[in-house]
């Protein structure tokens, strides 16, 4: 079967770049379900920008392939390190956009949360994140040290992957929210309005804080990283609400900005686990505080439930202390060294440093 081969960085920026045409024109997608009521039709414009996306990432992969293939690699051998899942998600999305138009013309053209929930839809979301995140299991196969230059394309790739996730949990999308609507919803009890809001803040600091605690965990967190994975969502949160949530858009912005600063001042890592815990609960704590606070001060009054808005962003910093302690339970040393890590120990033919696989 042979050593299978690890893409060179220039293919994994390719395929991030790619990708960002994909979901671009996913994100396209979804500004016209939000901003223009009645579409009628499989065949639209933005359509043709997501599907041409898709034919633009196949045709690249199938050139890294052909490029293995000229060198007289077969088969499996042929497929570099991390894009053998992208080879089947490839191949499962083509399936899954047929079906949509299919969907489509017998049920039509859905306008309301069901758009969420059309199976055919998340055939097409379950294999975009594994498209998407084709830098990030080639980087996983990469020994060298994670730098921003080596990992660039990966925090892309996860960037547009949380992206396309909170495609599909509109419904739990914070940065959806007005500054009006922020400040309303945590002055009342009444009608489930604070409820609504405080699950919407605790699914969006999952998704921006998880993928930032994987990195770190792996690589750590080089300059820059918490705020290129985080704009492909701004982009994404604007252009669902026609950019009229500029100054939540904003304090999201700086909050990244932030993030990236405690990042360099506490270097967390699977080394470093106390700096690893510390980031995972002040990151969350300031993201929401700072949100919080921008939407008060864009509309001129804190929220009238101080229960509410002071016990929120220690709720999202709790949270974040638990996922980060069971994201790295423990301190890595020779009995509890993380596999995936490039010093763990020991190396299998899998995940050792400088050891090719013919899995993955």
């Amino acid at each position: 079967m042979g050593i299978r081969p690890r893409a060179t960085l220039t293919d994994d920026a390719v395929t991030a770049l790619v990708s960002l045409w994909l979901i671009g024109g996913l994100m396209l997608d979804a500004w016209a379900h939000s901003n223009r009521p009645g579409l009628e039709s499989f065949f639209t414009p933005w359509h043709a920008v997501f599907y041409s996306g898709f034919l633009a990432t196949a045709g690249w992969v199938a050139w890294v392939l052909w490029k293995q293939w000229r060198t007289g690699r077969r088969g499996l051998a042929a497929i570099p390190l991390g894009y053998g899942p992208t080879v089947l998600a490839l191949a499962a999305f083509a399936l899954s956009g047929v079906a949509d138009m299919f969907w489509h013309t017998i049920f039509g053209i859905e306008e309301s949360i069901d758009i969420l929930f059309s199976p055919s839809h998340l055939g097409l979301a379950i294999t975009m994140c594994v498209i998407v995140t084709t830098p990030v299991r080639s980087a996983w196969r990469d020994p060298s040290p994670g730098t921003l230059r080596r990992l660039w394309p990966a925090l892309l790739g996860t960037g547009l992957a949380i992206a396309e996730v909170m495609v599909f949990l509109e419904y739990g999308n914070a940065l959806l929210m007005r500054a009006t609507w922020i400040v309303t919803g945590l002055s009342s009890t009444e009608n489930n309005s604070a409820s609504m809001l405080a699950v919407r803040m605790l699914v969006t600091n999952a998704a921006l804080l998880l993928p930032l605690l994987f990195v770190a965990r792996r690589w750590g967190l080089p300059p820059g990283a918490a705020t290129i994975c985080t704009v492909p969502l701004l982009v994404l949160s604007g252009a669902e609400t026609g950019a009229r949530n500029m100054s939540t858009l904003l304090s999201i912005l700086v909050a990244a900005i932030g993030t990236d600063l405690l990042a360099q001042a506490l270097r967390p890592t699977a080394e470093r686990r106390w700096a690893f815990w510390t980031f995972a609960t002040v990151a969350p704590f300031f993201t929401w505080s700072l949100y919080l606070g921008v939407a008060s001060a864009a509309v001129g009054n804190l929220p009238t439930i101080p229960e509410l808005w002071t016990g929120a962003p220690i709720v999202a910093a709790a949270v974040g202390l638990l996922l980060g302690a069971l994201m790295l339970p423990g301190g890595i040393g020779t009995e509890g060294a993380d596999p995936g890590r490039k010093d763990a120990g020991v190396s299998t033919p899998d995940s050792g440093p400088g050891v090719a696989s013919t899995t993955g």
